[in-house]
């Protein structure tokens, strides 16, 4: 039986290509440099392409004690949002030459400390956390992790940890605005869960807005709820089945809003006539609508993007803030 072809190695790839192997091992571990590669580094690189060359990343994993692999925890991933948030982190990972890791727990902490030890165990270089419940800072604290980087995505801690997401007090503000723009005075706020940064800044956000204007937002206007539709037809159960019901509703994601507009097309309300509803994050299904919905636009796939780049050089030992991604109205049928 003929013996396989031997694999190529860094020293085929550098005869080939006419450098020292040291020139072709660096070439081949690094990303493109800003200014683009030097004729020698495309050089080796042609090279390996046409050798076929495939690095040991199990063999450099131990030379230089990285595995080249995040860990990231996304809860809620069956949600629209969260998963074209992972789509961004797992192509920015990719394009980096890192694999990923993933876990989706439930959105509870015991869950999500399961998950992280279970990451950390399999000894991953980095860990983005996109579930964190407010404040954080205790359960950042428990993981037995000795200084591994780690960043927050989506949803932030109250202070310290570095974090990347859109800018939901912003957004919040915006769909206030707007809809006493459109003067409406009577609105209320399905708010999603306490524990969830992004829906407090939401709210916050839309407050912002009311204050700014002089309306007082009743406390029974503002109902708590959980992210998904069910959490929008309780809510919006409560809001529009009574006598003194409100005119608006600004909703902290679609998946709310779309809860609530199933309730008043139950209640046989005519949207923007007898209700105004604006949601958030602009899901593909809401354009599309009997009824298209006005919401806030969230860069998604962005967050995850960035908030990769943003390990990566904490992994490489750089400094980094934390980012907030502009975020804007999407005005439609609903308002």
């Amino acid at each position: 039986m003929p013996r396989p072809p031997r694999a190529p190695t860094l020293t085929d790839i550098a005869a080939r290509a006419g450098v020292h192997v040291s020139t072709a091992s660096r070439v081949l571990r690094q990303q493109e440099p800003a200014d683009g590669w030097s004729t020698s580094a495309l050089r080796v690189r042609e090279a390996a392409a046409e050798l076929g060359y495939q690095p040991n990343l199990w063999a450099a994993s131990l030379r230089t004690r990285k595995t080249t692999t995040l860990g990231v925890i996304m809860t809620r991933l069956t949600d629209g949002v969260v998963a074209t948030t992972y789509q961004g982190m797992e192509k920015a990972a990719t394009d980096a030459g890192y694999s990923v890791l993933l876990s989706s727990p439930p959105d509870d902490l015991e869950a999500q400390h399961r998950a992280a030890e279970l990451l950390i165990g399999r000894q991953v270089d980095g860990l983005l956390l996109g579930g964190l419940h407010i404040p954080g800072h205790s359960f950042v604290d428990s993981l037995p992790v000795d200084r591994m980087p780690i960043l927050t995505v989506t949803r932030h801690a109250d202070a310290g940890l570095p974090f990347v997401g859109g800018d939901d007090r912003r957004g919040g503000y915006l769909a206030g605005r707007h809809l006493l723009d459109r003067g409406y005075g009577d609105i209320a706020v399905i708010a999603g869960p306490g524990h969830a940064s992004t829906a407090r800044d939401r709210v916050d956000g839309f407050l912002a807005a009311m204050a700014e204007a002089s309306v007082t937002v009743r406390p029974d206007r503002i109902l708590r709820s959980t992210f998904d539709v069910d959490g929008g037809v309780t809510a919006g159960r409560a809001l529009l089945d009574r006598p003194d019901r409100p005119r608006a509703i600004f909703a902290v994601t679609d998946t709310i809003a779309i809860g609530a507009l199933g309730v008043a097309r139950d209640l046989g309300l005519v949207l923007p006539d007898d209700l105004a509803l604006v949601g958030y994050n602009d899901i593909p299904i809401v354009a599309q609508l009997p009824v298209p919905l006005t919401t806030v636009r969230s860069p998604a796939g962005e967050i995850g993007a960035a908030a990769v780049g943003k390990l990566l050089d904490l992994i490489q030992g750089r400094e980094v803030e934390s980012l907030c991604l502009p975020v804007e109205l999407v005005v439609r049928a609903t308002s």
